[in-house]
């Protein structure tokens, strides 16, 4: 057995310990800021395996670090693990059933991902043991609230990620395969209209409505979306209408907006036109409005060195096998979703031969699971969607992969994704994830030259910048009482 493969056996050996984290974490479902099991079930594991835990990292409760190693290079190794809300699933189910009714759901598979990540951390550890020769020093760092929260963001600002050769992640998805390019910038607000209450009938030239405030600044928006750049993205939410009496004229509203660009600093420049959209509302409506910035983020910047490394061992890791019943519920769980003539894999929309690639293996042995490996692919261009994982590119090198924990099309933030990630499918993925982890961290710290190659790359895309925090030192993170 060669060197790397008893670092991927160790994984294995622990596996159950990993599975049934995942599981616990999967049932606890908690949302951002509020992983107090989930965090706590993590540390658990770190502490039992030696590691040096610090807790409350950046005032956060939920946020958390263990080291482990002596010497550089010093790499980090991200995980996550919230919920979101109203997604809740039962596991293994092909039709939509709710564990509780309104409930929080993994629909990002965060339960994997978390979990995966500290296998990694964990193998990492096992080798320095038995190699105390090399130099290295491995740092699992748990960063809460991904989903909205901008946990990293807030880490990033007090400085957490300082002293990191390079960061690795990884993401639970349908494919196997590195991910590269850029993440769109974000900016959440809150939004809130307060008006005067008035009978709808009797009086309702003395009534002030919020609610057309929001109706107004909506519409404003829907104008706007002409005028943006391209790949910028404006969404909203009524967080509260008002009320549902429908001859009161409602004082009060409250709207959540999300304003995505490819970059920050047009994501800023976005944010102060829907700013003054929501001003121009008010000065309409007669109403007065509130605007608060509660967080945001930034791109990410990739680093091809570290991609490749990540590929090499998506290829050299022992590939999951999947059972018969578990491809029947690949197959069961993409029959269940709704607009089946559209959706397809994310990695079918980055890149055209991996869209032969997967709908080659789909015309052989039907849309069930992807289960293959696909090749390398670098790309500079911007992906619609976010990740605080950007932030941390803006501080040293950063890279991510994807591993299978769901079936084949079934995109993340839906019902049927929870249902997978509570399966024999995205257990194997876990563990498929911690041996790439862990096989990428050691090349890196076997080789150091590739870190420092590593951090050339990343020293000439940030040339000519430095990293500005995207939410400002009043802004706090939301964590409750």
């Amino acid at each position: 057995m060669t060197a790397k493969e008893q670092l991927f056996e160790s994984v294995s050996q622990k596996q159950e310990q990993y599975i049934q984290a995942a599981d616990h974490i999967w049932e606890y479902a908690e949302t951002s800021f509020r992983e107090y099991r989930s965090s706590q079930e993590l540390i658990g594991i770190l502490e039992k395996e030696g590691f040096a835990v610090e807790r409350g990292l950046a005032g956060i409760p939920t946020a958390f670090s263990g080291t482990y190693g002596h010497g550089k290079p010093v790499i980090g190794i991200l995980g996550e693990f919230d919920a979101l809300a109203g997604l809740s699933q039962k596991a293994g189910v092909a039709v939509r059933e709710p564990e509780v009714e309104g409930g929080n759901g993994h629909g990002c598979g965060h339960n994997c991902l978390g979990v995966g990540a500290l296998a990694g951390a964990v193998a990492v550890k096992d080798y320095l043991q038995a190699h105390p020769e090399v130099s290295g020093t491995v740092i699992y760092l748990g960063c809460p609230a991904e989903e909205g929260g901008s946990g990293k963001v807030f880490m990033a600002r007090e400085g957490i990620f300082e002293g990191l050769d390079a960061a690795l992640t990884w993401h639970p998805y349908a494919t196997a395969n590195v991910f590269s390019g850029s993440t769109l910038a974000v900016i959440h607000l809150e939004v809130t209209f307060h008006g005067i209450a008035a009978h709808a009938a009797a009086t309702p030239e003395s009534g002030r409505s919020a609610l057309d405030g929001a109706e107004l600044m909506n519409i404003g928006v829907q104008f706007l979306r002409e005028h943006m750049a391209d790949k910028a993205r404006v969404h909203y939410a009524f967080l509260d209408a008002g009320g549902k009496a429908a001859n009161v004229v409602q004082d009060y509203t409250k709207m959540e907006y999300s304003i995505r660009a490819p970059k920050v600093a047009q994501a800023m420049a976005l944010c102060e036109r829907v700013k003054k959209i929501a001003q121009g509302a008010a000065l309409m409506t007669e109403t007065t409005v509130e605007i608060e910035l509660t967080s945001a983020l930034s791109e990410t910047i990739p680093n091809e060195v570290l991609e490749r490394v990540l590929q090499a061992n998506l290829e050299e890791a022992p590939f999951p096998v999947y059972t018969e019943e578990e491809y029947a519920f690949g197959a069961a769980i993409n029959q269940s979703y709704e607009v089946q003539e559209s959706a397809t894999d994310l990695a079918a929309k980055l890149d055209p031969e991996w869209k032969k690639l997967l709908a080659a293996r789909a015309a052989k042995k039907g849309w069930n699971l992807n289960d293959f490996v696909l090749p390398y692919r670098h790309w500079e261009d911007p992906i619609c969607a976010s990740t605080d994982v950007g932030d941390v590119s803006f501080l040293c090198p950063t890279a991510m992969f994807f591993a299978p924990t769901a079936a084949a099309r079934i995109p993340e933030h839906s019902w049927q994704y929870v249902a997978c990630n509570h399966t024999g499918i995205a257990h194997k993925g876990v563990i498929y994830a911690g041996q790439v982890m862990a096989g990428a961290c050691v090349d890196l710290m076997e080789h150091p030259e590739l870190v420092e190659q590593a951090k050339a790359e990343f020293a000439g895309r940030m040339e000519g910048q430095t990293y500005q925090c995207p939410i400002p030192a009043d802004v706090l993170p939301d964590i409750g009482e």
